[in-house]
């Protein structure tokens, strides 16, 4: 369930969850770290996203988080719930997946992501759908209404589990400018930008498919150097387009190209050792072929150059023709 209908006034009234960051919407990033969900409850305004969804609002709209958590439950029958806030750009499932194991223990209502300053994060959470529905129940029974009211009036009632989130990277979330900037700036470091963007070539496609970067980057590496530089990229794509067609393993794809690249690259040192060995020995007879190609290229040169009465280089040199060549009869144009 993703709470998606608020406000965003620190935005200036942008739909934030629509926001791009890393070349896919907030909404579908978060939606990609639960992919596993037998359903996908979006509570606000209905929006495109990369999934199927349910569309839910909040009653009133914009009513505030535990509206819409009320508004989410009516589309669920699911015994346990992932609550996650639209605006969370390096949730994974790993952290998921730790939020439903700690939810799953004993005398557990449920589990939430406590972040590195060690606030509670009530909107990146896993509940047990019953304890969650009693505890609005309680809420509203005891308030009147559900909408307007902090998150605090829920999770009192609630017995949670808090699961760290050490390096504050599930926990970022995107509340203004700044924050979006600083999360565009951080997709593209470089430990990260190649994973980064792989996954969103993949959801941009629509695609699901293993990919061991390491081998593909050695694999671009040995088309280039083995055969010519254009040719890492075109590998790349055939050996994705047989993995695909095949069905088979990109890896072992990976090492058959990059081994046919390394017999081109061989068959190119044999060669090249071959030709050197050559000019070695016969040096003299190159050399002798290399003149007279020279000499002939001169002499069609003097004859293109002028007809009869052109003149060359012994012009320059302060001599007439008829003194450059002796007594012999003036030469013709090569035909």
């Amino acid at each position: 369930m993703v709470p998606a209908g608020g406000a965003a006034r620190r935005l200036g009234g942008v739909d934030k969850p629509a926001v791009s960051v890393g070349g896919r919407p907030l909404l579908d990033r978060v939606l990609d770290a639960c992919a596993d969900a037998a359903t996908a409850v979006v509570v606000g305004p209905a929006r495109r996203t990369a999934r199927p969804v349910l569309h839910a609002r909040e009653e009133p709209p914009g009513g505030g988080p535990l509206a819409a958590l009320d508004a989410g439950l009516r589309h669920s029958t699911a015994p346990v719930v992932l609550v996650l806030s639209a605006d969370l750009p390096f949730l994974t499932g790993v952290t998921v997946r730790a939020l439903l194991a700690a939810a799953a223990e004993d005398g557990a209502d449920g589990a939430l992501l406590r972040d590195a300053e060690g606030r509670d994060q009530p909107l990146v959470a896993a509940y047990r759908a019953e304890p969650l529905r009693r505890a609005l129940d309680g809420v509203r029974a005891e308030r009147g209404a559900l909408a307007g009211l902090p998150l605090r009036a829920l999770t009192g009632r609630l017995a949670l589990r808090r699961v760290p989130d050490p390096t504050a990277a599930a926990s970022f979330d995107c509340d203004t400018w700044e924050d979006i900037e600083a999360a565009r700036a951080r997709i593209r470091e470089h430990g990260t930008v190649l994973d980064e963007w792989i996954t969103a070539a993949k959801a941009e496609l629509g695609i699901e498919l293993d990919v061991d970067t390491a081998a593909l980057l050695d694999l671009a590496r040995d088309a280039a150097h083995g055969v010519a530089r254009p040719a890492a990229p075109l590998t790349t794509f055939l050996v994705g387009y047989a993995a695909g067609q095949q069905g088979r393993d990109v890896s072992a794809l990976a090492e058959k190209a990059a081994a046919l690249a390394n017999r081109w690259a061989a068959e190119a040192a044999e060669n090249t050792g071959a030709a050197e060995s050559t000019g070695g020995v016969g040096s003299t007879e190159v050399a002798e072929k290399s003149g007279a190609a020279e000499n002939t290229g001169a002499a069609e040169g003097t004859g293109k150059a002028g007809g009869a009465g052109s003149t060359g280089p012994a012009d320059k040199a302060g001599a007439t023709p008829e003194a450059a060549f002796g007594d012999e009869p003036e030469a013709k144009p090569a035909e």
